[in-house]
């Protein structure tokens, strides 16, 4: 127990030591979360059914890039709901796009619309298709969410999901929340267009079918309307890396992209078709910027260019990197901890453990004198170990595991005494002090496995079905049950053994 309690001070130095000497074993202090250190609370919602609706429009545009390669002629392509309509220009090739359909698009099923017509088609996402989507689309903006919020640098974050819809973002110590708000829901979708020209394409007031207006940035680094067609070239799920990198000195910082195989192909057909045209780069319906395409692209390499400064163009190649969340995001809830505050849920969760682990401790010591010394040996060495495992293994103290480690406190206490109380009755029973200690941890050993069983499953049941700080409750109760197993019982009963091999007691004082 001693060597148990040695080595928890050594992880537990850099946690109460102003500095630690750079020979120390071990540098990192406890992590604390948010309601002791300070920092943003976000709670964000994700738009599955727009992700599904998402999936819809990139099956669709993929249809149309198979209906050119394959010369099917088209009428109208469009949308309606989940359901993508299509309207041949030569009814005869239906079976021809049947068979596209059924080889190169598994996902999409044939729907039955009444009234499609002559030369009408009408496909809409197999059932499984939408159930993988809905179980899916969370946990990928979990990932990337994470991998955005390790590059912007927070230290120790927590994020997590909660609910079948929900992500839960805590962000200790942060000092620009809003640039991190800003980078967390950011959809990113990055979409290559060409802008608009010809009298078909209309005005800036007035835009041709086909066309649409976005807003953006102009030469001048002011604000500018695009007239861009609606005609998606290309989509950034193609992308596979993104740095950043100076410009001349009117563009400033910008963000070079690599493409993958398809996507390098993909670009370099698009930029030898199109030489004269302006490419407009754009994210998330606004677009970046739009050069003029002046020679072939084939090297799956690109620029984007905006007149970033060093932070806008880090983020943007950051999000870029880590790709679009698959479905929007809402903020549900925001709350801001200040480190006062903090501060000050230290002070008083510590002093509440103080007062709490005092008494239990001069109880033991003055109800069971030399029995209750060897308690509260054991209790000390309990919450040294606890907070030891938080240490080492890097898990966050909250005020709720200031709680459960109170509580642990309790437990580990109910334990003992139930030992001691059989050791008291083996001994009115006149059995000597070995047979009565004997008898005293087996007859307890029972009822005490019972009882930490039981705690322990409630403790599981919380951590599956809980969230945030009833998890944090969840982690040091189930982690205290097997502490005070460890201490309360294995422990005392080893320092019991040693003092009755050392000496020959007639009795144990209880």
């Amino acid at each position: 127990m001693a060597v148990l309690a040695l080595v928890s001070v050594v992880f537990l130095v850099p946690t109460f030591a102003r500095s630690v000497p750079y020979w120390w074993p071990w540098q990192e202090p406890i992590r604390l979360g948010l309601d002791l250190r300070g920092g943003t609370y976000l709670l964000y919602g994700v738009d599955i059914e727009q992700a599904i609706d998402n999936t819809v429009d990139r099956q669709m545009q993929d249809l149309e890039r198979e209906f050119q390669s394959a010369r099917i002629g088209a009428s109208a392509i469009e949308r309606d709901g989940r359901v993508i309509r299509i309207q041949l220009a030569n009814k005869d090739k239906r079976q021809q796009v049947l068979d596209l359909v059924r080889e190169r698009f598994p996902n999409l099923k044939e729907a039955n619309v009444p009234d499609s017509g002559v030369g009408g088609l009408a496909f809409t996402l197999e059932e499984r298709e939408v159930q993988r989507l809905r179980d899916s689309v969370r946990e990928q903006a979990l990932n990337i969410i994470r991998n955005r919020i390790d590059q912007f640098g927070v230290a120790e974050p927590t994020i997590q999901a909660q609910g079948a819809d929900e992500i839960v973002v805590q962000l200790p110590g942060i000092e620009d929340p809003q640039r991190a708000k800003e980078l967390i829901g950011r959809t990113a979708v990055l979409e290559f267009k060409l802008l608009a020209q010809g009298p078909q394409a209309g005005t800036l007031e007035q835009p041709g079918a086909g066309t649409e207006v976005l807003r953006g940035k102009g030469d001048d680094g002011g604000p500018q309307r695009y007239l861009v067609e609606r005609r998606t070239l290309m989509t950034g799920d193609v992308l596979t890396d993104a740095s950043v990198s100076p410009g001349s000195l009117t563009e400033g910082m910008v963000v070079n992209f690599v493409l993958d195989a398809r996507g390098a192909k993909q670009f370099g057909e698009l930029t030898t078709a199109k030489v004269g045209r302006n490419l407009a780069i754009i994210l998330d319906d606004v677009v970046e910027s739009a050069p003029t395409i002046r020679e072939p692209i084939t090297g799956g390499r690109g620029q984007i260019t905006g007149r970033f400064d060093f932070a806008e163009a880090q983020d943007l190649a950051n999000v870029l990197r880590n790709g679009a969340l698959p479905a929007p995001l809402t903020m549900l809830e925001e709350r801001t901890v200040g480190p006062s505050l903090g501060k000050d849920s230290i002070r008083k969760g510590a002093l509440s453990f103080i007062v709490g682990s005092l008494a239990v401790f001069l109880f033991m010591a003055f109800y069971y004198r030399g029995g209750g010394l060897i308690a509260d040996a054991a209790l000390l060495t309990n919450v040294l170990l606890v907070l030891g495992v938080f240490a080492a293994f890097g898990f966050t103290l909250t005020l709720p595991g200031i709680a459960g480690i109170v509580l642990t406190v309790g437990m580990a206490v109910d334990a003992n005494i139930l030992i001691l109380e059989r050791v008291r009755e083996e001994l009115r029973l006149g059995k000597t002090a070995r047979a009565a200690v004997e008898a005293g941890y087996a007859r307890a050993w029972s009822a005490i496995l019972d009882s930490n069983v039981t705690v322990l499953i409630s403790g599981l049941i919380l951590f599956q079905f809980g969230s945030g700080p009833v998890r944090g409750f969840a982690v040091t109760l189930c982690l205290g049950i097997f502490t005070s197993l460890v201490t309360a019982v294995f422990g005392t009963r080893v320092l019991y053994d040693w003092r009755l091999s050392r000496r020959r007691l007639q009795t144990v004082s209880v």
